[in-house]
């Protein structure tokens, strides 16, 4: 699923060889078929503000949406186990499934990290990598509903994962958590704070099923 690919560029901190040859992007968004009509076209835009944007611009709007915020954080599983012990093995497990599909990181990246999870879907079939973004879809649905709600740009990536995946996010516990997150913190002492907090969901598998990645997948 090339779709995944550039899904997973699109969501990555913008450097100089992506800004360059944005429109290699726009090439493979056309040729696959699997989002209507209406997400492709909202992807074309987000690709061409990209490109009349100065990539300094681009990478301050990245860091300030990613880095600077917990709640669009990119990172899955500090929305589910937060810094707890379940997510140490998540992890190991997750590095043992794209180390299954000759994907192998660096030791400073986290495996949980979004843009490197949508790399692994990319080279998976296309029932194996629909069905595991869908294992996720109530965490990709929770941050788009954020970035929606902070009317940034980058919400029309995570709505197109939303279409992608074969299971329907529930709605009513995305926008519980939304409705009860805090505020955006506006120095970096408030920042710290907020990122102690506990995490959106739980990691209880009876109250969020659809939260969890599946890392067990043979």
């Amino acid at each position: 699923m090339k779709i995944l690919k550039v899904l997973a560029v699109l969501l990555s901190y913008p450097n100089i060889n992506v800004y360059k040859n944005i429109d290699e992007l726009t090439e493979v968004l056309k040729q696959e078929s699997l989002l209507s009509k209406k997400k492709i076209k909202e992807l074309l835009s987000f690709i061409e503000d990209y490109k009349n944007k100065d990539l300094l611009e681009l990478q301050e709007r990245f860091v300030a949406t990613f880095d600077r915020s917990r709640i669009h954080c990119l990172n899955l599983f500090e929305h589910i186990h937060g810094e707890s012990r379940d997510r140490g093995q998540a992890m190991v497990d997750l590095i043992d499934m794209y180390a299954k599909k000759n994907l192998f990181i660096d030791k400073k990246e986290l495996p949980d990290y979004l843009p490197l999870f949508l790399e692994y879907l990319s080279l998976c079939d296309v029932q194996e990598a629909i069905t595991s973004l869908g294992d996720t879809v109530d965490i990709i649905a929770l941050i788009g509903g954020h970035l929606k709600k902070n009317k940034s740009p980058y919400q029309i990536i995570f709505f197109a994962l939303e279409e992608l995946s074969n299971i329907k996010a529930n709605q009513f516990k995305v926008a519980e958590a939304i409705e009860n997150s805090l505020k955006e913190p506006e120095t970096l002492d408030e920042l710290d704070e907020l990122w102690q907090e506990q995490e959106a969901f739980s990691g209880d598998s009876s109250e969020c099923s659809a939260c969890e990645i599946n890392a067990t997948k043979n």
